[in-house]
C-alpha cells in the first residue's frame, strides 16, 4: 500500500511564489520598454520603440491633447525633474524658450540645461560625451552639429532664455546635460 506524506504548506508557497517570480523575469512587461519621459500633465510615460526619433515609430500618451504653443515656461529642481517633458510647436516658426532652475542646491551640483537635439541623433552617446564637457557648460563641442538650441547651465534661482526654430515637421528628443540627470531630465518636442 503506498502512503502519502502529510502536505507541507510552506514549502508550496514558497515554489509557488519562486515559480512566479521565474515567470515574470522571463515574460517581462510594457515597462521593459525605453522610458522616453513622462508628461507633468498626464502623468503617463511616453514610450518608444525602436527608433526614438521617427514619429511613425513613437507612441507618446497624451500627445493628441496638447495645443501647438511656441512660448515654453520650463523649470528644473533639486529633484532632477523638469517640469513637462512633452510639447508640441509649430515646425520652422520662433520659438522661445524660458529655462529657470527652481532649486536651491549650488550649481556645481545640481546646475540645470535645456538642449533639444537634431532628430538621428543617438541620445546615449551624446549624453555620454556631455558629462565629459564641464568646462563648456557640459555642452560637447564635438558634437555640436547634433544641437538645434540650448540653453547656458543655470544656478539655483537662475533664468535662461533662448530663441530657435525647428528646421521641420517630427519628434526631437531634448535633456539636462549636466552628469547623470538625463536619465529623468528628459523629453520629447514634437514640431508639427
Amino acid at each position: 500500500m503506498i502512503q502519502f506524506k502529510p502536505f507541507n504548506m510552506k514549502k508550496i508557497v514558497a515554489t509557488a511564489f519562486a515559480f512566479s517570480i521565474f515567470l515574470t523575469a522571463c515574460i517581462g512587461t510594457d515597462k521593459d520598454k525605453e522610458v522616453r519621459g513622462s508628461t507633468a500633465d498626464t502623468g503617463k510615460l511616453a514610450i518608444s520603440t525602436e527608433k526614438p526619433t521617427a514619429a511613425a515609430t513613437v507612441e507618446i500618451p497624451g500627445l493628441d491633447t496638447i495645443k501647438a504653443n511656441n512660448t515654453i515656461l520650463l523649470t528644473g529642481n533639486d529633484r532632477m525633474q523638469y517640469s513637462d517633458t512633452l510639447f508640441k510647436v509649430k515646425a520652422s516658426e520662433k520659438v522661445k524658450l524660458t529655462l529657470k532652475n527652481i532649486g536651491k542646491m549650488p550649481k556645481k551640483s545640481m546646475g540645470h540645461s535645456f538642449v533639444l537635439l537634431a532628430q538621428g541623433t543617438d541620445f546615449t552617446n551624446f549624453a555620454t560625451e556631455a558629462m565629459k564637457a564641464r568646462d563648456d557648460d557640459y555642452i560637447p563641442q564635438q558634437l555640436k552639429s547634433s544641437i538645434i538650441a540650448h540653453t547656458r547651465l543655470v544656478g539655483p534661482g537662475e533664468t535662461d532664455e533662448i530663441t530657435f526654430s525647428v528646421p521641420s515637421k517630427g519628434l526631437y528628443d531634448f535633456l539636462c546635460t549636466f552628469p547623470g540627470h538625463y536619465g529623468t531630465m528628459r523629453g520629447k518636442l514634437m514640431a508639427e
